[in-house]
């Protein structure tokens, strides 16, 4: 028994951040099977006074799952885009983007149920983690829309990818889940603002890190280990001298700044990388 144990501490040990929030929400889904009268207290109300007595309903929702196929879709999502994420950003930015995605598809439904009634009914609660998703998928098309990925016998463009989903979306506002449309579209304007703007060399997300920081920091053991200092080399760009780096073609020079945002995240960059990355994008 304890050899089992052991065997799963060290497999959830060794998930990353997406996959460990896969793992939640399977346990959720599983728990909703046996206590799902409880869990209204975590669905996230369509009007705005109701919301404001459950506020925590802004996050929760986005791990309640009551129909299987909603739970597989989204997590079978979650799986393929958090690996592409982490391969080129760190699990921080990762949550940032996540968390925000479902906060900003939270808030979007909100509003337009609340202000606009006569426009959308029904969905008296939303749930499900669609709209944190869909601020991944976004992201990525926003970031880097040039790049392809192979859909079966073909390659495609990601911002194609992007433009179709969102396309979609629309579309779903005038169906019957017109509260799970809004929630995909908060998602993926906080997905696209995220990117332009870290392109820009702003972080938006600081501030959600820095407050996650804190809340996490409350359950942590205040025991400090010895500070460790960590100096950034301005004279290199990505590990090479200048006069090496100019030398690389730009599709080299363009791999090597993202190996060095996958190994050491995007603010480890130094404003002329950020400034390169940038009018490579262009």
């Amino acid at each position: 028994m304890n050899t089992l144990v052991d065997d799963i501490k060290y497999k959830l040990s060794n998930l990353n951040v997406l996959e460990k929030i896969i793992a939640i929400n399977v346990v959720v889904f599983v728990l909703s099977l046996l206590l799902k009268p409880f869990l209204v207290w975590f669905e996230l109300p369509s009007q705005f006074f109701e919301f404001i007595a459950v506020p925590w309903t802004i996050m929760t929702y986005a791990f309640l799952h009551y129909d299987f196929i909603h739970l597989l879709f989204n997590m079978l999502w979650l799986y393929f885009l958090g690996r592409m994420f982490l391969n080129l950003f760190n699990p921080k930015l990762a949550l940032n983007v996540y968390f925000l995605g479902a906060i900003s598809g939270g808030f979007l439904f909100v509003i337009c149920y609340s202000l606009l009634p006569s426009v959308f009914k029904g969905n008296p609660t939303l749930v499900g983690a669609s709209g944190a998703v869909r601020a991944l998928l976004i992201f990525l098309c926003a970031y880097m829309p040039k790049q392809e990925v192979r859909l079966f016998v073909f390659n495609i463009k990601l911002w194609h990818v992007g433009a179709v989903i969102v396309a979609l979306d629309v579309l779903g506002l005038f169906g019957t889940n017109s509260g799970g449309s809004l929630a995909h579209l908060g998602g993926s304007l906080l997905g696209y603002a995220y990117a332009q703007q870290l392109l820009k060399g702003n972080d938006i997300g600081k501030g959600f890190e820095s407050m996650a920081d804190t809340v996490s920091g409350w359950f942590k053991s205040s025991k400090k280990g010895p500070l460790k200092t960590v100096h950034k080399n301005k004279s290199k760009i990505g590990g090479y001298s200048k006069s090496d780096f100019n030398a690389f073609n730009n599709q080299k020079k363009i791999d090597v700044i993202l190996d060095k945002i996958s190994k050491s995240g995007y603010e480890s960059l130094t404003a002329e990388e950020k400034e390169f990355l940038f009018r490579a994008e262009k």
